[in-house]
């Protein structure tokens, strides 16, 4: 990997002993890190030299070795858990907030999002209910978009620049949405990392799951062998245009629930 070039992890909820998960499906479990993982992965971090950048420092590109941290949901954890230990190792993130679910059991209030925002944190927007953007006509579309976007900034008191597509979903309307609503960058959850040369509208971002090694993580944030992500994904996309968002869900869940 180049030294301009940079990845972006994508985190969810951590798990807390003895704290209910926001959800239960095994389909969202494999997205959730034990909060000890998620502090041996911080603790290599810091070991190696990196840094644990936001998405608007991330976008400078620095030579050092970083990465950008991002959490997708909005989940109280963010503040309880995610916060602390990044501000212990000296790193910073992006927290991106699903509006309509701020101030439900398991996600955050609105005192606690400006909480995480005068702590430091960036605060972006990851849609108002968390759909499959493509699936959407556009007067849902700028609900989810714009009218998140309003939302959360009214509660922080100021502009949010970015935003992350819920399930990694886009196409052409949701971009074209994201760039009248004044947002800066559009993520995803394509397996690709990013440079001066990544269009802004398609940050791509590696997922972290539940059962990777942490020698799986250290060769993630290096950028080694994400080629064979994205061919994984490459099948995974090509089935979801086949039986579309609905119907690959289902057959994931299936297969999910054999696997248990």
């Amino acid at each position: 990997m180049a030294a301009s070039e940079i990845v972006f992890l994508m985190y969810h909820e951590l798990a807390v002993p003895g704290r209910k998960l926001c959800q239960s499906e095994p389909g969202y479990i494999r997205y959730i890190l034990p909060v000890d993982t998620f502090r041996g992965q911080m603790e290599w971090m810091k070991k190696s030299s990196f840094r644990g950048l936001n998405v608007s420092e991330a976008l400078r590109y620095p030579a050092e070795p970083s990465v950008c941290i991002t959490f997708d949901d909005g989940c109280e954890t963010d503040l309880i858990a995610a916060a602390p230990l990044l501000s212990e190792f000296g790193f910073n993130a992006t927290f991106y907030l699903t509006g309509g679910l701020l101030g439900t059991p398991g996600y955050l209030t609105a005192n606690q999002v400006r909480e995480l925002d005068a702590q430091g944190f960036e605060i972006g927007c990851h849609s108002m209910t968390h759909p499959y953007l493509p699936d959407l006509a556009e007067p849902e579309l700028k609900r989810e978009i714009v009218d998140a976007k309003f939302q959360i900034e009214q509660i922080v008191g100021h502009p949010i620049e970015h935003f992350s597509c819920p399930g990694g979903r886009f196409d052409e309307r949701t971009l074209a949405m994201a760039r009248r609503a004044g947002f800066h960058t559009v993520a995803n959850s394509q397996f690709h990392t990013n440079s001066v040369r990544t269009s802004r509208y398609d940050l791509g971002r590696v997922a972290m799951l539940r059962d990777m090694p942490l020698a799986e993580f250290v060769a993630t944030c290096h950028g080694r062998s994400l080629w064979k992500k994205r061919l994984q994904q490459g099948v995974r996309r090509s089935v979801q245009r086949m039986l579309g968002n609905r119907g690959y869900d289902m057959l994931r869940k299936a297969l999910l629930r054999n696997l248990e």
